[in-house]
């Protein structure tokens, strides 16, 4: 099951961008026929309504012809540029940059700055930055009343400021836009690969159980192909043609059982840690039994507990946010890693502590772990550290489950020491 690819795309959901146009032709329409017939002020309002319905057209043929849900990147940068050029012919025919609404035009340009690729955002602002420059000095009158003449006078230099400020506010909002997109879509392609990995552990959880009820299953019948070869052997005894196909079948049968063992973690029981009602300890002992049988590093679990046992439903995100922590501590100490479990009446605690180099001094000083694709200036150790996805991950699987979550380097040693809190009323909600 792949995520992650799909994140790296740049979509606008058509439904929005059809809704939002409707709007803005609503609202346009709206303006012309009030400034028209309510003010009753003079400029060409039959080519405003027609520009305004070709633009309809256009909504329409995106709404029935258009069978995507998502605009892919091109096409939505035609229909924004579209939209800047209708705005612009509007404001051309209604007093160009002296219109009170010409900021309307660069909204286009932050919209794509947020959803679409930096190209299309630049394209966009370079035509928006064209047509503003075309209005400055060409344009029809402001609408004004027909009894009257127009009497706007401005100094040059006023008019000339109106554009230079669109530009300004133009660059400013497409920058924080794009920034602020670009987080977006960061987060997006990390929390993809939290997706990816919980259905993938979600699929080992299932075939754990799978395995674990197949070999209760399976223990009655090979029972009674054991017994029934064992008794036929008895009846068969002075028969030898019969003997070694027998001594074979109880061999065989007797390997079948061994190997239904290795299914379950505990052997001819049914397998605790596929049920509920566990621990935290639960979940620790199990994770630390996985790392000691592939590593050679000690890992010691000290519990300091002064309530009762708080007990709660298997958490696939419990045990995949706990295994990343112990993995990082595991792979970046030298010799040992300490666990502590640690409650009171009111929290409990999760305190695990390495003796390697720690966390890089850069990302704990900005407060940025945590973060995901981050990397550290610490060139020594930059290939060990990576981009910092699997705390993130890790981190955000926990805070799921209500933990709080704090990183820091240990006082006494040179170690990283990973802090994972919860308030008990809290855990006996999982």
């Amino acid at each position: 099951m792949k995520f992650s690819k799909t994140s790296n795309l740049y979509f606008l959901n058509k439904s929005t961008y059809i809704n939002l146009r409707w709007i803005a032709y609503i609202g346009q329409l709206i303006t012309i026929l009030t400034v028209q017939f309510l003010l009753n002020f003079k400029f060409n309002y039959t080519l405003c309504i027609f520009i305004v319905f070709l633009s309809l057209l256009t909504n329409f043929y995106l709404k029935f012809k258009i069978k995507k849900n998502q605009l892919n990147n091109l096409s939505s940068t035609i229909y924004l540029a579209f939209d800047i050029i209708q705005l612009g012919i509007l404001f051309f025919l209604t007093g160009g940059i002296t219109n009170p609404f010409i900021f309307l035009i660069i909204i286009p340009a932050v919209f794509s700055s947020q959803y679409l690729h930096l190209y299309s955002s630049a394209i966009l602002v370079v035509l928006i930055i064209l047509i503003l420059c075309l209005l400055t000095f060409f344009y029809h009158d402001l609408p004004h009343p027909i009894y009257d003449k127009l009497h706007f006078h401005t100094p040059g230099y006023y008019i000339y400021s109106i554009p230079l400020s669109i530009f300004i506010g133009l660059l400013f909002l497409v920058y924080f836009g794009f920034k602020f997109g670009e987080e977006n879509r960061i987060r997006q392609r990390a929390y993809d690969k939290i997706q990816e990995i919980m259905a993938k552990e979600n699929e080992l959880i299932s075939l754990g159980g799978q395995a674990a009820a197949a070999a209760h299953s399976l223990g009655t019948p090979l029972s009674t192909i054991m017994l029934t070869a064992k008794e036929l052997k008895k009846d068969l005894i002075t028969d030898t043609k019969f003997k070694k196909d027998l001594d074979l079948l109880i061999s065989q049968s007797n390997r079948c059982a061994e190997i239904l063992k290795k299914l379950t973690i505990k052997p001819n029981i049914n397998d605790n840690f596929l049920n509920s009602n566990l621990e935290l300890n639960d979940y620790l002992k199990e994770i630390i039994r996985s790392y000691t049988e592939i590593s050679k590093k000690k890992i010691t679990l000290n519990i300091d507990d002064h309530r009762n046992p708080i007990k709660s439903s298997k958490s696939p995100e419990i045990i995949y946010g706990l295994r990343n922590f112990i993995g990082n501590a595991n792979k970046f100490s030298r010799n040992e890693i300490k666990i502590f479990l640690i409650s009171d009446i009111k929290n409990t605690k999760i305190i695990i502590k390495d003796d390697g180099p720690g966390f890089p001094k850069d990302l704990i000083e900005k407060n940025k772990l945590g973060e995901p694709y981050i990397r550290s200036a610490d060139e020594n150790n930059i290939n060990k550290y990576g981009l910092g996805l699997g705390t993130f991950i890790g981190k955000t699987l926990l805070e799921k489950n209500y933990a709080n979550i704090f990183f820091k380097n240990s006082e006494n040693s040179t170690g990283a020491e990973v802090i994972i809190k919860w308030r008990n009323n809290d855990l006996s909600k999982i």
